[in-house]
């Protein structure tokens, strides 16, 4: 597992519902981020040090506040390219055939462009999660936005998602919205390309796989 998937996996973590046992977890989350790269790696840790401060009460509290649509601060991906119209629901379909077609059957509970899930994606199938990511760029970079706007600190979370694609994030909102209008980048595979390798050996100092608390939405299909 590359240290740019490490980041995604941690990072999807702590982006879902953190119930009453985010704290039991969070020795497994730091142990992760061992093999991530420095700067994406101190950034969420910034962010287990604050959910530390907090009981599990406030910290369910504080994700419920953060993350709607209202205030512009949605963790559904297609969410921001389609709001809620009819396109949006192919959108969802095509997301459920990009994970069938690259081995993994959605079978989660919420809607397939929930935003831990498409990290889940990008961490266990890099190179095409890495572009449905860049697809949905303006969209992570408008959250990432908003949230730095209202002092929210899940932006660090953000900007450690964005830290591990290619190019440099948006300084603005005008920037993040010329984003959306360009399209995503043209030098990307393309969803028609077979199944990535397998992901490589952890980085150093890490020599098994990362026990992380992750409700999988995303297991691997069974083949007759």
């Amino acid at each position: 597992m590359t240290p740019d998937a490490l980041v995604r996996l941690v990072a999807g973590c702590v982006l879902q519902y953190p119930g009453d046992r985010f704290h039991d977890e969070l020795p497994r989350l730091r142990g992760a981020l061992t093999g991530a790269p420095a700067g994406p790696a101190a950034l969420l840790d910034a962010f287990l040090d604050h959910t530390e401060t907090l009981s599990a009460i406030e910290l369910c509290a504080e994700y419920t506040s953060t993350f709607d649509t209202r205030n512009r601060r949605c963790l559904y991906l297609t969410w921001w390219a389609d709001g809620d119209t009819r396109r949006r629901g192919l959108s969802l379909v095509r997301l459920k055939r990009i994970y069938r077609d690259f081995g993994l059957e959605f079978t989660g509970e919420e809607l397939p462009d929930f935003l831990p899930v498409a990290l889940e994606f990008a961490a266990l199938r890099e190179e095409a999660g890495t572009e449905l990511l860049q697809e949905h760029r303006a969209g992570l970079e408008l959250l990432r936005l908003a949230l730095t706007e209202c002092g929210s600190p899940y932006a660090r979370v953000l900007e450690a998602v964005c830290a591990t694609l290619p190019g440099t994030s948006p300084r603005t909102k005008a920037e993040a919205k010329a984003l959306a209008r360009s399209g995503p980048p043209q030098e990307l595979v393309g969803f028609g390309s077979p199944l990535v390798d397998p992901i490589e050996p952890l980085g150093p100092g890490v020599d098994m796989p990362v026990d992380l608390p992750w409700p999988t939405a995303l297991p691997e299909r069974q083949t007759a």
